[in-house]
């Protein structure tokens, strides 16, 4: 399992279409991202953070880079 596919389902429990709102992004973005074809840019991955933390889940950056 691809990190971001471990963040939103497991952590988020959230659809494709659902996280991409939260990064500010397109569902086949995610998409990508969850395939490895491509990654986070900087700015997403800080309103993805800001949403964890709004949403009172625990975080470590460290899960973007590997499944815990």
């Amino acid at each position: 399992m691809h990190p971001i596919e471990y963040i939103r389902k497991n952590l988020f429990s959230v659809t494709q279409d659902e996280f991409a709102a939260i990064a500010r992004t397109t569902q086949a973005t995610v998409s990508r991202w969850e395939s490895g074809r491509l990654h986070p840019d900087r700015g997403e991955m800080e309103l993805i953070r800001a949403e964890a933390g709004e949403r009172g889940i625990p975080w470590n950056d460290r899960w973007f880079f590997e499944v815990p």
